[in-house]
């Protein structure tokens, strides 16, 4: 990995801090959870989080669509801040945002803490 594509992977801002408001937070998870809604997206995710970073064309080579359609994909990928991308001529190179992923763990176990655990849901099923 060059100079280049560290500077890529690296945050591109601070990491904000977990929402307070529960609105925020289901904003939040929903907009991740919409750009993962194709298997394309989370097969591009697993190929970033592989390789660390990689130049558009690498991921259109191991895709069975156009490089146009995988654009669109990174693009909805980046909106959502999921991957983060640097131009450098011809050459756009895109990496995981692990920050983004961390967030999405944390809203992951947000969402999740509201399951009652096993002895309440007895209880609650009896």
């Amino acid at each position: 990995m060059n100079d280049k594509d560290s500077e890529c992977c690296s945050s591109e801002a601070e990491k904000a801090p977990f929402p307070v408001d529960t609105d925020e937070a289901e904003a939040q998870l929903a907009l991740v959870a919409k750009a993962l809604g194709h298997p394309m997206r989370v097969r591009i995710m697993r190929i970033l989080l592989e390789r660390r970073t990689c130049v558009c064309g690498e991921i259109v080579a191991e895709l069975p669509l156009a490089q146009a359609t995988v654009s669109q994909h990174l693009k909805i990928l980046k909106e959502a801040g999921l991957v983060q991308g640097e131009i450098d001529g011809p050459r756009v190179s895109y990496c995981a945002n692990a920050d983004q992923l961390g967030r999405l763990a944390e809203l992951i176990e947000w969402l999740t803490a509201a399951i009652p655990i096993e002895s309440e849901l007895e209880v609650v099923l009896a």
